[in-house]
């Protein structure tokens, strides 16, 4: 597989001086900024990495030719005016893996030897133990302030994990309008929760109780979506955990399950 050059480095900043290497460091720095901030147009990319719009082409015309990552037009929302519909950059399974996902191979293999001999609750159980310890550290910080500042304190823990997080209002005219809305544009674990869902469901309970209000998983990248989505209800007071609606109905044995809505 084509790895992305630089890919450690970060989103912002100069690229590499060594000139046999700027180019392949900038086109990392490029595939990294997608990869955080979800479909963007190349506008966005070019003002965020201070590049010309050619050379913004250029990279991303090489990024597209090793297909990291592909074109989309761009989600609106109520009534578009005149022109042509914008087109954004989004990375591709091909791209996310380049940024190496942690463990994929050996998981896979040691929670298919798990369910064949302890049946498709150890799987869950397991799945319910590993985000207890990311529900124990985040707790704190989520804890104070009103819930939008929560979720964002949410996001920024997830991206110190590696989830490259973001938060904000959700959409006006969404079908889940109201409320907010914590994207994960980067899932380490994406290859192994796409055979065992039970891992998606088991985080997004976690979201619900660390917020205090009912969660719901609109898109994972998983199965493959661009990004994992979480609607956040917006309520003026906490609510007990076992109110909060967060479960949804998928096939617990193993193999591909798209999760309900």
């Amino acid at each position: 597989m084509k790895k992305i050059g630089a890919v450690g480095a970060p989103a912002r900043g100069s690229a590499s001086p060594a000139p046999a290497s700027a180019g392949s460091a900038t086109r990392g720095q490029v595939a990294r900024l997608i990869l955080e901030l979800g479909p963007s147009t190349a506008a966005t990319l070019g003002g965020r990495l201070g590049l010309t719009p050619a050379a913004i082409r250029r990279h991303l015309d090489n990024l597209l030719a090793d297909g990291l990552i592909e074109t989309r037009t761009a989600r609106t929302y109520g009534n578009r005016g005149r022109g042509r519909p914008a087109k954004v950059f989004v990375i591709t399974d091909a791209g996310r893996s380049a940024f190496e996902h942690a463990y994929d191979d050996l998981a896979s293999s040691a929670l298919r030897f798990l369910a064949e001999t302890a049946g498709p609750e150890a799987i869950a159980e397991f799945a319910r133990r590993q985000v207890s310890d990311l529900e124990r550290r985040y707790a704190p910080a989520v804890a104070r302030g009103e819930l939008p500042s929560r979720v964002q304190a949410l996001a920024e823990a997830l991206s110190a994990d590696g989830y490259a997080a973001s938060a904000g209002p959700a959409p006006v005219a969404s079908p889940a309008a109201g409320g907010a809305q914590l994207c994960q544009h980067h899932c380490p674990v994406a290859h192994v929760a796409a055979e065992f869902p039970q891992l998606c469901e088991a985080e997004t309970e976690a979201f619900g109780r660390l917020l205090g209000t009912p969660v719901r998983r609109l898109a994972t990248i998983a199965h493959g979506d661009g990004v994992c989505t979480t609607h956040v209800t917006s309520l003026g007071k906490a609510i007990p955990a076992e109110a909060v609606a967060v479960p949804v109905t998928t096939q617990i044995t193993p193999g591909r399950s798209r999760e309900g809505s």
